[in-house]
Parts: C-alpha cells; structure tokens; sequence
C-alpha cells in the first residue's frame, strides 16, 4: 500500500459517517475515469500498450490502493488456473465442466473465510465477477473446437478458435473500469475492442449517420453518455451515504423497530431495501460509465436514427426495478449480467443437445447461483421464498390478468390501473420482504426480522398457493374461456380443434412479459411444474433401466405423484 494513503479516506469517512475503505472503492470508480480516457486515446494499433496501461492500473488499485496482496494472487490463482485447464484439456469433452469446478470451489474456499472475516475490503467481490468472466472462456474455448453447425448464433459469436496471448488474457482478466465489481464481459468482445472491430460500421448504416471519432480513432465519442453515468451513480451514492445512517438493515433487528406499528414497519422495511440498492444502483452504473468511457460499452448504432447505444455491459435498470409489477420484471432489471451468464453458461449447457430445458436444468442453475452469491444462511432464505413468489405471481398474471383486457384486442380496460397499482405495490412490498434476509445474512436476524411483520410474504404465498391449487383455479380459467367465446376470440377451451388463431397467440406473447420458464438469477420459475419434470425424468429412467435388464432401485420414490 502507498504510505499514509489511508489517512484522508479515514478522516473522510469519520466526518460522513462511512467506512474508509468504502470511500476508497468511490475513489478507484471515479479514478477508473480519467484512466478510461487514458486508455481510449492508446493508438488503436498498440493493443499491447492498451494491456499494459490496464495491468499496471489494476496492480495499483489491488496492493497500492487497498493492500490486497492475498486478493492479487487469489486472482491469479483463478486466472492461471483457468487458462491452463483450457489449454491443456482442451480436446475432452470434460473441459469447461473442470473449469467450473475450479473455479467455484476456489471461490467457495473465499466465500468460507469471509463468513468468519471482519468487515474489511476483501476480494471476494472481484472474485464473484472473475468466475463468470473464466468459466465463460472455458466454455468459449470448447465451442471453438467444435463444428460451426452445431452450434448456436451466441456461441458461434462468443466461440474462441484459438487460445489468446497471455498478454491479450491478462488484460481480459484485470479490464480495470470493471475489475472490483464488474460487469463481466466475455473475451471474444474485449478482443473485439482490443482490436477495434467491435467499431466496424455496417455498409448500410448512411455515412451522414455514422457516430463522429475523433482523429483517425475507430472509437466513437463517448464522454456524454459516460459524464451522464458517472453523475447519476454519484447521485445514487450520496443518497445511499444520506439514507443509510436511518436505514441501515440493524433498524429491522433493532429495539426501537417495535415500537411502530404494523404499516409503519413494513414502510421503514421497505426504505432499508431502497437504500441497500441505491448502493448497488451507485456502483454498478459508475463502473457501467467507466467502461463506457473506455468504449467497451459499444453495442452497435441504431439502423432508424444512426445514434449509438452505449448499453452492451448494463447491469442495472433502477427504474425498471423500482416500477416492477411482477417478479420477472424486478429480476430481469437487477444483476443483468450475472442473469444471462447463468443463461448462457449454466442453464442452456447442462442441458443436452436437442432437448428442451427441464428440472435438471432450473435445479442446476438455481444451485450454481445460491453457491455463487456465498454461504451466509439469509441468501438461501431469500433465494427459496422468492422461487415459490415467482410461481404465485405467474399464476395472478396468468388467471386475473386478463379479467383487466379487452379479450379480443388485449387491450387495457379503465379497471387496469387498478391491478397496475395493486400488481406493483404487492411486487415492492413482497421484495422488500424477500431482500431482508440478504441483507441480514445470518439465520436467526432474518427469522427475528421476518417475525416482526407477522410473515406477511411467507402467509401470503402459501394463501395464494392453495388458492391457486384449489378449484377456483379451473373456474376462473372457463371464466376467461367463456368471455373470449363472448368476444368471438377462439382459445383451445372454446375451439374443438385446441387450437387459437396466430394473431392472437401474437397479442399474448406480446402482452405477457413473464414468458418461458427461463430462470431469472436461478431462481425456479415454477417449483411445481418442475417437480413434475422430475418425476418424469425418473420414471422415464426407471422404465428404460427395466428394457435393459437392470433391477430397479428397491425403493419407493417413484411413487404416485399424489403420494408425494
């Protein structure tokens, strides 16, 4: 560490009433900017000046900043690790699932020693961010060895044919306007920015349109876009900084929290949330600018008006989160990226070729991201509660929903607002509920806290739960059925042949955000439906075990599913 660079970051801290190495971390996002603005003016054709300009920032932010000696070789133990396993099992099969492997139980040993740890900096966050960015090249490696056919438009584009430098790999792993808290990113777009093809304009964008660089850069002008970040995630820190001394997550197992009434609780309960997350809203669209800046934020140029979108590495949506009215929507809007590396590296690849998605899947996904968030016992009582919240709202969504539509033009009627208002108070209120335990960690805190508002989630989903089970379910879906029949709209419970007509299904799809049983953050989309698929699945193996020969395990767990 640089000597006495700790003594204005204390001082700092004592007069707001924050920790120093907090204020610090501030202080590296707004460094990252001019550093980014150093970077982008590197010649475009000295990508190893860009690398070394990287590595030497992240050395300094890591020992000169923070003094993490033992975080700089965590990530190089990642890093290498991650590089060797690709190169040396790159033929097998095996490779990306060793990679994994590797990977998440060395971020498990980290996640172990933080549970025991102070509250001082430590790397684990940067670590979280790395394990996305490597187990993404193992499996960009191994696509590369395969045939192009077989392969999808993202892998096709991610695919790696050959291994990088390990110069070029360095500078991937220690990208410094993303190095402490991400956005993860994958190879195959940090070497397109490092060679600036990312930046190629398309021959049929009009040159009147094409985005103005400056000199003979490639990189288009990108200050105003990364200024516009950078002061709308101080806004969202100082906010944090403000709130924080009134809502800090101790106030839900405090002595004075009591002393409110029922409303008054769940209002303060719902204030702690929106501030715990004005302070991922801060750091994550600082970082987002920086990169910005640095111009890895490039995602193309809009074809109608020619302007370009900055938006490739968003992680965050605050107003799509704050404005959510079902659950897909508030999950989709937080933690973007780590939500589609699960996509792309864990739910669509444990599943084999040809097949669709199943309970294997959503359970391989939902495991990967509770091990990835960490092993305090408040994420798993989150992460539980929200799966069977995402089931309850899909239901709502799917059988009161539409009683607001017009049924044959989908339409909302004048009594839509009313579900609107009610759809995103009972989002905000039931996350704010969910969100507590995250931020208490420990079992006992979340239990206390949860208690303290009468479990007001936790009854109101198993209420909804046998609601749903019950038969008012089916009666309210010939209720829907007998209104579109009224309206002269076929659906398969009013048309001999099952079948409706394309538009309508069109409206549908495009009406109903909550589409597909694709896991938002592992979290199960429909725990029901997927115990089901298990079930399924065993008793498919069970049957093809008897075609072979093979005794069948003596015991009674294929059992009827009522008997479950």
């Amino acid at each position: 560490m640089i000597p006495f660079i700790n003594a204005p970051f204390d001082y700092l801290g004592r007069k707001i009433g924050t920790g120093g190495d907090e204020l610090k971390l501030v202080f590296s996002f707004l460094l990252s900017y001019p550093l980014a603005g150093v970077l982008k003016r590197v010649p475009d054709a000295r990508p190893e000046q860009k690398n070394l300009f990287i590595l030497s920032i992240s050395i300094f932010y890591l020992v000169g900043l923070f003094d993490l000696w033992d975080g700089l070789r965590t990530i190089l133990i990642s890093s290498i690790g991650a590089y060797a396993i690709a190169k040396f099992l790159r033929g097998s099969p095996y490779m990306p699932w060793v990679g994994f492997v590797f990977l998440m139980g060395h971020m498990s040993v980290s996640h172990i020693a933080r549970l025991t740890a102070s509250d001082k900096f430590d790397i684990t966050g940067a670590q979280m961010v790395l394990v996305m960015k490597l187990s993404a090249f193992c499996w960009n490696v191994a696509d590369g060895a395969l045939q192009e056919e077989g392969l999808s438009d993202f892998q096709k584009d991610r695919r790696l044919v050959e291994l990088p430098s390990l110069l070029d790999f360095a500078g991937y792993v220690f990208f410094f306007p993303s190095l402490l808290i991400g956005p993860a990113f994958d190879f195959a777009e940090y070497r397109r920015w490092l060679d600036t093809s990312m930046f190629e304009v398309p021959a049929t964008i009009d040159p009147s349109k094409k985005p103005p660089t400056r000199r003979k850069r490639k990189i288009p002008r990108s200050g105003t876009p990364a200024m516009v970040k950078m002061v709308t995630g101080l806004v969202y820190v100082i906010l944090f900084v403000k709130l924080s001394t009134w809502y800090s997550p101790e106030v839900l197992i405090g002595p004075d929290y009591m002393k409110h009434g029922f409303l008054q609780r769940v209002a303060i309960l719902h204030m702690v949330g929106l501030t715990a997350r004005l302070k991922y809203y801060g750091v994550w669209t600082l970082t987002e600018g920086s990169c910005i800046l640095a111009g890895l934020g490039y995602n193309g140029i809009d074809m109608a008006t020619g302007k370009v979108k900055w938006d490739r590495l968003m992680n965050i949506n605050p107003w799509g989160v704050e404005l959510a009215q079902n659950t897909r929507a508030y999950l989709e809007n937080w933690n973007i990226n780590t939500s589609n590396w699960l996509r792309n590296y864990v739910y669509l690849r444990v599943t084999p070729r040809g097949k669709k998605p199943g309970f294997r899947a959503s359970l391989a996904t939902f495991t990967t991201s509770a091990f990835w968030h960490g092993f305090y016992p408040g994420y798993y009582l989150s992460f539980v509660l929200a799966s069977f919240i995402q089931t309850v709202a899909k239901n709502f969504r799917r059988c009161l929903r539409p009683f607001f539509l017009d049924p044959k033009t989908q339409q909302p009627l004048p009594t839509k607002k009313y579900y609107d208002a009610f759809s995103l108070i009972a989002t905000q209120l039931t996350f704010s509920y969910v969100a507590a335990p995250f931020l208490l960690l420990t079992f006992s805190g979340s239990l206390l806290a949860w208690s303290r508002l009468y479990f007001y989630a936790v009854v109101g989903t198993a209420v909804s739960t046998a609601f749903f089970a019950s038969p008012v379910k089916q009666h309210l879906k010939k209720t829907l059925e007998k209104r579109a029949a009224k309206a002269g709209v076929v659906t398969p419970g009013n048309d001999a042949k099952g079948k409706r007509p394309v538009e309508h299904l069109q409206r549908i799809a495009s009406t109903d955000s909550l589409g597909g049983g694709m896991p938002v953050l592992g979290l199960s989309q429909d725990p029901q439906r997927e115990l089901d698929e298990a079930l399924s699945e065993i008793r498919a193996e069970m049957e093809a075990r008897r075609a072979l020969g093979i005794p069948a395990p003596s015991s009674s767990v294929i059992s009827d599913k009522k008997k479950i």
